[in-house]
């Protein structure tokens, strides 16, 4: 295989990237001076090096703990349970959210064999066991696999004495009804406020 096959064939593994887009992304490489792509293949080699999971909440850092969980600030009676730490980026800059996380790491998927022994689970508990944390807010994907997962937590937690809140999922601002999903649309009909 000569090395644009494997340049292509390696992009093309990234999520979101196909044999197309990952060609594209090649023959622009290729174009670039030689230094470019040097600090590119540095960068990439530099966090494959550093960036490990945080060992309270699994977040991906270079410092341990991560500075989210190092922040005194911060309310670590409040937890927030994401699959992956992509999702502590997104709800950290798109909220004004000042708990602390829990990255497990994935979701439960039977059909794609990962069972609960896969996902940070036991360190979950275990944070809930030691007694400081209060509420513990499930933020998983309104996918099967994140209700499911949701789901398990949910009882799991259930013998402990904390309080296990999901976040609202419904219609989106500025949505029209004849695009949204019948889920979307049953979610949000079971979670209907009062109004005035």
């Amino acid at each position: 295989m000569s090395a644009i096959d494997e340049l292509i064939t390696e992009l093309a593994r990234l999520p979101g990237i196909g044999r197309k887009t990952a060609q594209r992304l090649t023959f622009h490489l290729l174009q670039q001076p030689p230094e470019m792509v040097g600090r590119l293949a540095a960068a990439l080699v530099a966090v494959a090096e550093r960036v490990r999971p945080c060992r309270e909440c699994g977040n991906l850092t270079e410092d341990q703990p991560c500075a989210i969980c190092a922040d005194p600030r911060r309310d670590g009676a409040l937890l927030c349970v994401v699959e992956d730490a992509s999702a502590v980026a997104l709800v950290d800059r798109a909220t004004d959210f000042k708990g602390r996380y829990h990255v497990l790491g994935g979701r439960l998927s039977p059909l794609d064999g990962v069972g609960p022994e896969a996902l940070r689970l036991d360190r979950l508990v275990n944070r809930v066991r030691e007694g400081a944390v209060r509420e513990v807010i499930l933020a998983t994907n309104p996918s099967m696999e994140g209700e499911v997962t949701a789901t398990y937590i949910q009882q799991l937690l259930a013998e402990h004495p904390v309080r296990v809140t999901r976040l609202a999922r419904g219609l989106p601002m500025g949505g029209d009804l004849e695009y949204v999903d019948g889920v979307t649309l049953a979610h949000a009909l079971v979670a209907r406020q009062d109004v005035g």
